[in-house]
């Protein structure tokens, strides 16, 4: 049966090249969707050149938009003047100029004759009135008329906030959402036509109390970032530095529009934007886009703003041992008790900025979302926060903190004497997250998740605190690693080690359940229920043997690691690399051996051994070398031998599942989701369809043609040149060297034909000939100690 509600994306619009829509338009083209991307008509001639213009930077910028270079010819340049009748073939509109109301209604008047009557038509706004902005459409126009709100960059940031007004089809917003989820990747929230939304409202306000206690606390800005970032799970760049990489002149227009657009708010005397932040606006100091904002570099050093001196000095980011010890604390309870207690203004300074957080939220929980869910997971996926208020609330036990928070009311201590919502008094009360779904203000319930059929497709959607997973029914279990299964039908091998590190464990867990799955399954699916997929081998298990000096230890770890690899890509059963953040080292090669992989957008693969002085050995080399000698159709095989060897010499890594592909660690018919929520469902499903198309697996190698000694003097001409030019040192050259050698297939004449088995043994000998050389050893101690390579 037809799905007649299906909203089918052919091509998009993006109305405004600028910072936004021009990255917007790239993660679109991303998804392979054609878009045309407009703006005002050039001044020079060329009508298109202010589109021109904007997609040249985005080639330039880091992190980059595109998945691949080449998505930017997916993206159609247009202009407002000629091109509007581009519009009519447009399946969604989505406007993206900047935040002035008056310009975007203008825009509107302009362009609405144009859009086709089923598109869906979205203003990207961070904060404006979505029921103000659709007052300037004409009637027929408003149905299908939202808010968008993408948080930069567009590509890597999860959230996007959805906002309906008054008029907008609850049919359009399901439709959108789904477009989103599935087609671009995204956490989906939706926001009430409230200023600044969720995140926004959160974060911001999260800021201008961070900035209100910092000088009532009298600390400098990089104490405070060592306080407010990782150290209690949020963004590295916690709050000023957060501050400078935003713009302080963004932020300043952001506060005085919730100042201008919140009057009845209780916390409205904190929304001013600070007199220090205003000075150095006058001085052009706006942040990392001009190179100076509260914090500079100066040569090396990196310099914070001192508001005593008015001037910068070195940033320290020093904090007192009792707070770091407090912060160690595991228990969230006994860790926010210890908080509270302590009389240190570093201590004092966490626990105010967390109770108006907390007291800011629970206050405007129902004004501004439907149930704390929302607001938790918009906070998170907004704001890169590990856990969000009310999480973290609950996590520290909800009584407990209610009562320090009315305490704080009570005793004037709070930034406003508002009391707290009776929902969250409530001697009942003990959280707002459970199992069954998170707590509604305006229902005075506890709302399940929205259950569009998009969300069939996520298994185990990113949960909050108080919800669940149940991982299916186990099939075999050992130290390294889980077997288990959903369906009975294709077994799922989650790895159960350190960054899913592969070590002996691991090998040995593979290679039996693999067993298993042809014996009982219709396939298996390698996937990890966190990312990463894998970090690469155990380093510490390898560094254990090398100071007992025991290589036969290792030795049969090499050969073992070979045989999982083998196992994998030879199975009676399709085996399927669910594949989602690092897949390094021999987590890169067991995607690589599997039958198939499935890989989310954000998936970054390596053969990264050189980087401990080491070589692919489990099956990398051997594979490229088969891949090349495929790629080349039987015509010269150098020119594709060569970029795997630099792929390996210069452990290239991945800057997305589309790299991948490029670089060689994905087969062109590898499949790729955006949702990584999405991965396991998608694996699953190939799996199946392998099994019921009567797969087979590939015969093992016989025939790979080589380029022998011929390939090897090529590549070791090129090593001896940068050896010479100091590019790399005489350890280097030596891996580098007997890279070359397994790629080429050894030191036999041109044009012969070898086997998997004769690479694999080539990877093994020279794998365990660097192992016991001392500068592969010193490289594999400082990782370890550094988690950064050492070239020696």
């Amino acid at each position: 049966m037809v799905n007649e509600d299906r909203f089918l994306v052919r091509k998009v619009a993006v109305l405004g090249s600028g910072v936004m829509g021009s990255q917007i338009a790239a993660h679109l083209a991303n998804a392979n969707v054609d878009v045309v991307l407009f703006d005002l008509p050039g001044k020079d001639g060329n009508l298109n050149a202010v589109v021109q213009k904007s997609l040249a930077f985005l080639q330039k910028l880091e992190p980059t938009p595109f998945s691949v270079k080449s998505k930017v010819n997916y993206i159609t340049p247009a202009n407002y003047e000629t091109n509007l009748d581009l519009l009519e073939n447009c399946d969604l509109i989505i406007e993206a100029i900047s935040e002035r109301m008056d310009w975007k209604k203008d825009l509107y008047q302009k362009v609405s004759s144009h859009i086709a009557k089923h598109a869906i038509f979205a203003t990207n706004t961070s904060g404006l009135s979505i029921n103000s902005l659709a007052e300037a459409l004409p009637n027929h126009l408003r149905q299908n008329f939202c808010g968008i709100h993408f948080f930069n960059p567009p590509r890597y940031m999860t959230l996007v906030e959805i906002i309906p007004q008054n008029s907008t089809n609850a049919k359009i917003l399901d439709q959108l959402e789904t477009f989103l989820t599935t087609t671009l990747g995204k956490g989906v929230v939706r926001a009430k036509d409230t200023p600044n939304f969720i995140a926004n409202r959160i974060g911001v306000f999260s800021m201008l109390a961070t900035m209100y206690h910092t000088e009532q606390f009298k600390l400098g800005f990089d104490t405070v970032d060592a306080l407010t970032g990782t150290a209690i799970g949020r963004a590295k760049s916690a709050t000023y530095r957060t501050l400078d990489v935003v713009g302080i002149d963004t932020l300043a227009h952001v506060i005085k529009t919730m100042g201008d657009t919140l009057p009845n708010d209780p916390w409205h005397n904190f929304f001013k934007v600070p007199n220090w932040i205003q000075a150095l606006i006058s001085k052009g100091a706006i942040g990392q886009k001009v190179g100076a904002g509260v914090y500079k570099k100066e040569g090396k050093e990196i310099q914070v703003i001192d508001l005593e001196k008015q001037g910068y000095r070195t940033s320290n980011q020093e904090l007192d041992s009792s707070i770091q010890e407090i912060l160690k604390i595991k228990d969230p309870t006994e860790k926010f008790k210890q908080i509270i207690k302590s009389t240190h203004p570093q201590a004092q300074f966490l626990w105010a900025i967390f109770r108006d957080l907390f007291h800011y939220c629970a206050v405007h929980l129902e004004d501004i979302c439907e149930n704390a869910r929302d607001l938790d997971l918009a906070v998170r996926w907004g704001y890169g926060w590990t856990f969000g208020p009310f999480e973290t609330w609950q996590a520290a036990g909800w009584k407990m903190i209610t009562e320090a928070i009315q305490s704080d009311i009570s005793a004037g201590k709070a930034l406003t004497k508002t009391p707290l919502p009776t929902w969250v008094t409530d001697s009942n009360r003990v959280a707002v997250h459970f199992s069954e779904g998170s707590y509604a203000p305006s229902t005075n319930a506890n709302a399940p998740r929205r259950q569009l059929p998009v969300y069939l497709r996520q298994y185990y959607p990113e949960k909050v605190l108080g919800e669940k997973h149940s991982y299916g029914d186990t099939v075999f279990e050992n130290e390294g690693v889980r077997l288990w299964t959903k369906d009975d039908e294709i077994g799922i091998l989650s790895f159960k080690s350190k960054m899913h590190a592969v070590g002996s464990d691991v090998l040995d867990g593979v290679i039996e359940s693999v067993k298993i799955a042809e014996q009982k399954l219709k396939g298996l699916v390698v996937w990890q229920t966190e990312p990463p997929f894998s970090a690469g081998a155990n380093l510490t298990q390898v560094t254990q043997a090398l100071q007992s000096n025991n290589f036969s230890i290792l030795e049969k770890m090499v050969k073992r690691f070979q045989e999982a690899s083998m196992t994998l890509k030879h199975s009676l059963v399709p085996t399927v690399a669910a594949v989602q953040g690092l897949a390094l080292g021999g987590g890169c090669e067991f995607v690589m051996h599997c039958s198939k992989a499935v890989a989310a957008l954000e998936t970054y693969m390596g053969l990264v051994e050189v980087g401990v002085g080491l070589l692919p050995a489990g099956g990398g080399c051997k594979e490229f070398a088969l891949r090349a000698a495929k790629d080349a159709k039987g015509g010269n095989i150098f020119p594709f031998l060569q970029k795997y060897f630099e792929n390996i010499a210069m452990a290239k890594v991945s800057r997305s599942a589309e790299d991948a592909k490029e670089l060689g660690y994905l087969r062109p018919s590898d499949t790729i989701v955006f949702n990584p929520n999405e991965l396991l469902y998608v694996a699953i499903a190939e799996a199946k369809a392998m099994y019921e198309t009567g797969y087979r697996p590939p015969l093992k190698s016989k025939d790979i043609i080589v380029t022998g000694k011929g390939g090897i003097a090529t590549f070791k001409a090129a090593l001896v040149n940068m050896q010479a030019g100091g590019f790399i040192s005489e350890h280097d050259f030596n891996i580098g060297s007997k890279v070359a050698t397994i790629l080429a297939g050894g030191e036999i004449e041109q044009g012969n034909s070898v086997s998997d088995e004769w690479l694999l043994e080539l990877e093994y000998r020279f794998f365990i000939e660097l192992l016991k050389t001392e500068k592969t050893q010193q490289r594999i101690e400082y990782m370890l100690k550094n988690g950064k390579p050492l070239r020696n």
